[in-house]
């Protein structure tokens, strides 16, 4: 059975639970703000939402974990650092030529850009996370169960925290965005060019050390590339994909639907800004979500914003993770029922939560709403409850139910 064909007058309902997922953003805005990961406000937003499901759940269950506070872009403002001593140390060089050092300093501070870099941000590995102090963050789990045996489980998770301000998209939106990143990336690949040439001359080159200076105002922008001072809304990025799931939930409880065999469950993870951090923690603490007899598979929802940017993201992690093909083509025929032929995409820079949940072996893939250039919303200050599409969001929930009825049903396949 389709979601559409389980009530009468379905597509009426609908707008009554995206308006029930507006309403709860809003009041999680106005009431609680800004939620940093690791933050009371995190929490209490994750509590909130956990609150507004209401008797839908049978089940709230709620997790901590350690994340090492704002150390996951933090890369960006020691690599800057890094490169413009590189810089002033060549520099200096110029005046000593006699003395090798400059090169030798550049290769150290290259190399350990380059690691933070891959690790960080390629691959979202915790590589400077030990160097800085540790909070506690949370997940929270809305349970509905099954009549009878668990047999199946769907899992459809948004991230309650929300991102520190990126400067340069909210000052210039995509276009100052991009040339804050492309700009010191191509600094430090001539810094590595340079590095390389003197240590196979065996010589300082000035003229090499100069050119290399007009990189530095690239730097000195990486370093400032995040405003500390600011943690944004985050209404739509990613509170919209928090309550498709909540409305999923709400849906199944207003008119008294539990599937035989099939748990669904309403994810709110913490600390997605910060490296994925919730997901990978789950995954670690749910080994049973990859290794047992209840076929699992786990959906994220993010950003569901922009009407006409519907998609499946199919690799992730800047296109270095491949999500099921399985979760992919149930996520494509839960789209079809719902009148949408959703494209698949690839997350070119970044990651969702469904990447974490791949990498450990889980049946996972991601759907997002959101302008891939990225708009000037993306992690800015206006990222504000008032710029919800309601007809996204209703879209979005009718997506997330078809998908959930379509699994009950047939579960996971390679085509439906």
């Amino acid at each position: 059975m389709r979601a559409s064909e389980s009530i009468p007058n379905f597509k009426s309902g609908l707008r009554m639970y995206a308006n029930f997922a507006a309403r709860t953003i809003k009041k999680v805005c106005a009431e609680i703000g800004p939620r940093e990961a690791g933050s009371q406000a995190e929490l209490d937003a994750e509590n909130f939402m956990a609150k507004q499901v209401g008797d839908a759940a049978d089940e709230v269950k709620q997790e901590e974990f350690k994340v090492a506070h704002r150390a996951f872009l933090s890369w960006l403002r020691i690599a800057g650092i890094f490169l413009i001593i590189s810089t002033v140390v060549s520099v200096s060089n110029i005046f000593v030529p006699d003395v090798f050092y400059a090169p030798i300093v550049s290769a150290i501070f290259c190399v350990l850009t380059a690691v933070m870099l891959f690790g960080e941000f390629l691959f979202y590995k915790p590589v400077i996370d030990p160097f800085f102090k540790k909070v506690t963050s949370h997940n929270t789990y809305c349970i509905r169960k099954a009549s009878g045996e668990t047999k199946r489980r769907i899992i459809i998770a948004g991230h309650a925290d929300s991102s520190i301000e990126w400067r340069f998209t909210h000052m210039g939106g995509a276009p100052m965005m991009y040339v804050a990143f492309v700009y010191p990336a191509v600094g430090l690949a001539y810094t590595v060019f340079s590095t390389i040439y003197m240590f196979a001359t065996g010589e300082i080159n000035p003229v090499l050390i100069w050119i290399g200076c007009a990189f530095i105002p690239g730097f000195i922008g990486l370093t400032v590339f995040m405003n500390y001072k600011i943690c944004v809304e985050g209404a739509n990025d990613n509170l919209t994909g928090c309550m498709t799931g909540a409305a999923v939930l709400k849906f199944l409880g207003d008119n008294n639907i539990r599937f035989e065999n099939t748990e669904v469950i309403a994810m709110f993870s913490g600390a997605e800004e910060e490296g994925l951090r919730g997901a990978k923690a789950s995954a670690k603490l749910h080994p049973e979500f990859k290794d047992s007899d209840v076929e699992t598979v786990f959906i994220a929802f993010d950003t569901i914003t922009d009407y006409d940017d519907m998609a499946i993201y199919h690799r992730d992690m800047s296109g270095l993770t491949k999500h099921s093909r399985k979760a992919c083509a149930l996520l494509k025929k839960g789209g079809e029922y719902a009148g949408v032929d959703l494209p698949y995409a690839l997350l070119f820079a970044g990651a969702s939560d469904a990447a974490a949940m791949t990498q450990a072996g889980v049946e996972a893939t991601t759907f997002a709403a959101m302008n891939p250039g990225p708009p000037k919303y993306y992690h800015t200050r206006d990222d504000k409850a008032d710029i919800l599409n309601l007809k996204t969001i209703e879209k979005g929930v009718e997506i997330a139910l078809e998908t959930v009825f379509l699994f009950d049903e047939k579960g996971l396949q390679e085509q439906y």
